[in-house]
């Protein structure tokens, strides 16, 4: 499948205006990054999609085509932003918690855990009944099988996976029920006549500078997929108001990556005044953008058929880790960890360092970058703007659902790369013409920029990253 290709399926199955497509530009192909998957398509179809969803809301507001350009290097550079960040000229902090990682099981597994978060740390280590330090965790888990372990953790409410072959997961339930979703989904969920692009009758017109000017965003999402989402719309003009629990643990570099272009706010929504804030808001937003588990904010008052009711035309964007169906809908995921779930990390470990007299192979191996993350967020925005130009054209309230266990399966029908992973790595020097440069409460923020190029509406961040919290739970006037 080559990136346009791959593009061009995405905007039709989201049965998007063909002659948009006319406007399209695609170069470079993969193998962009060492990896035997198409992660270069999967960046460029993404991120090209919402590109093409920006010119094509900012046609439906103001009559005009604009060209949109995308090119698989710019893409792989943004869909490893957080790798790439710089701060006042020093790579950020280390992103991973030393018991994060893989570990060898007493039958001869792999187990990924994800211990970012104290409190998953802190579960971890009670359910190994071991001290929190690398060593102790390896030698607790060589006491166990992996398949035990993989369900004593999830059955915790832990974050980890099991080394999975592509085989091993099909036989799952969840892989089935992954199976029967599309790749993503774009469902009318309500009632509501037409109106404009953007609820704000001021900047409803003709005149309109950005695709996204005036449109209200509610992000309640916390480290990459959802964030990319929410940055993807600021980046393409909307007001994104970021609304983080003060008690929910957030990753530094990953607050300042995906913060630009936002602001952010804190409401604790095991507090009643504050659901009831959060309810205000938005009935005054035009995208409630979360990525709680399925069913987690349901019991707030804040599923979506219930905001349906509450503002009627909202578009709803729920993202999570393995799908809404099956058995493993309610479970916590990372890209990493679903990675390792559904079979990509078998198989690039396994080109890399092939079985020998039918043992596992070596050490794991991830993607090159978190691109199940990057992909989903993008894949979260380009459903958030195709369902706000229907909204203006047809009326009603909207339901866009994306996962990474979605996104993965797609990853793995595109084929394979023989040798991909000898592909050569990509540095700092490398992307230096993608970065950009930007003073922030942080001190200089250097980061990668929008991969997509629009012609008449440049894609860029209107506002710097500001820590979780700086600015009031309101709307700006």
């Amino acid at each position: 499948m080559t990136p346009r290709g791959a593009l061009e399926h995405l905007w039709m199955l989201a049965d998007c205006n063909p002659a948009a497509l006319d406007d399209l530009h695609v170069a470079g192909d993969d193998p962009g990054l060492p990896s035997i998957y198409r992660v270069g398509t999967l960046a460029a179809a993404t991120i090209g999609a919402a590109g093409l969803a920006a010119a094509e809301c900012f046609r439906v507001r103001t009559g005009r085509r604009q060209r949109v350009d995308i090119d698989v290097r710019r893409a792989l550079a943004a869909f490893r932003s957080e790798r790439y960040l710089r701060v006042g000229g020093d790579a950020p902090i280390e992103l991973r918690h030393p018991v994060t990682g893989f570990f060898a099981t007493r039958d001869d597994r792999w187990i990924q855990l994800h211990a970012n978060f104290p409190h998953h740390l802190k579960g971890i280590v009670d359910v190994l009944g071991c001290a929190d330090d690398p060593a102790s965790v390896a030698a607790a888990i060589r006491e166990w099988d992996g398949a035990a372990l993989d369900d004593a953790l999830a059955a915790a409410g832990l974050c980890a996976a099991l080394v999975r072959s592509p085989r091993e997961w099909a036989a799952l339930d969840q892989a089935r029920a992954v199976a029967s979703l599309p790749l993503f989904e774009i469902e009318r969920i309500g009632d509501a006549p037409p109106e404009p692009i953007a609820s704000i009758t001021s900047i409803t017109t003709r005149d309109a500078a950005r695709p996204l000017d005036g449109v209200r965003v509610l992000d309640l999402t916390r480290i990459i997929a959802g964030p990319v989402a929410g940055r993807t719309l600021a980046h393409h003009g909307a007001d994104v108001l970021l609304v983080n629990g003060p008690h929910l643990p957030n990753i530094a570099p990953l607050v300042i990556d995906n913060g630009r272009g936002k602001r952010s706010a804190t409401l604790d929504l095991r507090d009643a005044a504050a659901c009831e804030q959060l309810r205000s808001l938005a009935r005054d937003a035009d995208v409630f953008l979360q990525a709680y588990r399925p069913g987690a904010l349901a019991s707030r008052g804040f599923a979506p058929e219930q905001l349906a009711r509450l503002r009627p035309g909202i578009v709803c964007v729920s993202v999570c880790a393995y799908g809404h169906r099956g058995p493993w809908a309610g479970r916590r995921g990372f890209d990493s960890l679903v990675q390792s779930a559904s079979g990509i990390v078998w198989n690039e470990s396994s080109a890399a360092s092939p079985a020998r007299d039918g043992r596992p192979f070596g050490a794991p191996r991830h993607l090159p970058c978190q691109a199940l993350d990057h992909g989903t967020g993008y894949l979260a925005a380009f459903g958030a703007m195709v369902a706000l130009a229907r909204r203006a054209q047809e009326g009603g309230s909207w339901h866009v659902r994306v996962s990474l266990a979605q996104t993965g399966r797609w990853l793995q029908t595109m084929g394979q790369i023989e040798d991909g992973w000898r592909a050569p790595d990509v540095g700092l020097t490398d992307v230096a013409d993608c970065i950009e440069q930007t003073a922030s409460p942080f001190g200089t923020v250097r980061a990668i920029g929008p991969a997509e190029r629009l012609s008449l509406t440049p894609a860029f961040y209107a506002r710097p990253p500001v820590p979780v919290g700086t600015d009031a739970a309101r709307w700006d006037a």
